[in-house]
């Protein structure tokens, strides 16, 4: 069974997986979960009782010739402090006729990238034309891809990171400077974000980095670490400013995104706004220029599956 199975690590995943191909197999997942054609079972992401990890486990199908996908892992926060990636995982991908075993790749990979990725479709479908000036919180890992991926919609005139380690964000930035990026250490979140027409916020804070009061108009707001109620990357006036509030899926967001759950428990908030809806025309988030928009993405076992199928479709036209 074994010797048809593509067994993949970090390194081939990140090769395969190239920016672009990572955001077409993005748009097309977000296509497939708004025009109602994708398989997406309800995640599961379980708080430790021994430390402050996190056990998720996501699968999904996106199409008839596509089979199953599930991915197993988990959130190690503290990792951050060692420099290690705080996610990592597995990911299974099943024959779509036969079910049998058809690749095990590394689940970090497909993570960072599909992640980043899923935030650029989400920028270049909600943010104005001329939206450049690019804010990032957080240093690491996620940070670094989520410039990547923007870069490839939005032709960037400058970045500014922050993070609350002055030497991470100063490495970051360099690393950026390093591949042709403007990117600049900013001395404080509010110095970052201040003025910026896109804002990326990309960490495991449980206390909001980014305030609404900061936020220009016009400014698109993106957060992909409030992955659990605990998490809070954004705080309340973020959303009470949003002229939409834009979510991945609109069940999953109301039972993990942390300021998600706030909002509507407290009645800030009544509509959610899928993005894959607005990618099939079927919702408007952005109806002026000055509307803040803020998009929360919690991770969709959806993603994991378009951007493994691309793995698997990528190591399989390299063979022959």
């Amino acid at each position: 069974m074994t010797d048809d199975v593509l067994f993949l690590s970090g390194a081939q995943v990140t090769r395969l997986l190239d920016v672009d191909t990572a955001i077409a197999s993005q748009r097309a997942a977000f296509t497939a979960l708004g025009s109602g054609a994708a398989d997406l079972p309800a995640k599961i992401m379980h708080p430790s009782r021994f430390d402050d990890s996190v056990v998720f486990a996501y699968v999904s199908r996106l199409s008839a010739d596509s089979g199953a996908v599930a991915k197993f892992g988990s959130v190690n926060p503290g990792n951050a402090a060692a420099g290690l990636p705080t996610i990592h995982a597995v990911v299974s991908v099943l024959d779509p006729v036969t079910g049998r075993l058809a690749a095990v790749m590394d689940g970090a990979a497909v993570t960072t990238l599909r992640t980043a990725a899923a935030s650029a479709v989400a920028v270049d479908t909600l943010a104005t034309p001329d939206s450049t000036d690019l804010a990032v919180l957080g240093s690491g890992t996620q940070a670094l891809a989520h410039v990547r991926a923007i870069a490839r919609v939005r032709d960037l005139a400058s970045v500014r990171l922050w993070s609350p380690t002055p030497r991470h964000r100063a490495r970051a930035a360099e690393t950026l400077a390093e591949l042709g990026f403007p990117a600049e250490a900013a001395g404080s979140a509010e110095e970052a974000v201040s003025g910026a027409s896109l804002v990326a916020a990309c960490t495991l804070s449980t206390t909001p980095v980014v305030h609404g009061q900061w936020l220009a108009p016009g400014c698109t707001v993106v957060s992909v670490g409030s992955f659990e109620p605990t998490r809070r990357e954004v705080d309340t006036d973020v959303l009470r400013r949003s002229a939409a509030v834009v979510v991945d899926d609109p069940a999953t967001a109301a039972e993990h995104a942390g300021p998600v759950v706030d909002a509507l428990r407290t009645g800030l908030l009544t509509d959610l706004v899928g993005l894959g809806d607005v990618l099939t025309g079927r919702a408007v988030a952005r109806t002026a220029p000055g509307d803040i928009v803020s998009y929360h993405s919690v991770g969709l076992g959806i993603q994991d599956a378009a951007a493994a199928w691309a793995v698997v479709r990528a190591a399989k036209g390299e063979r022959r």
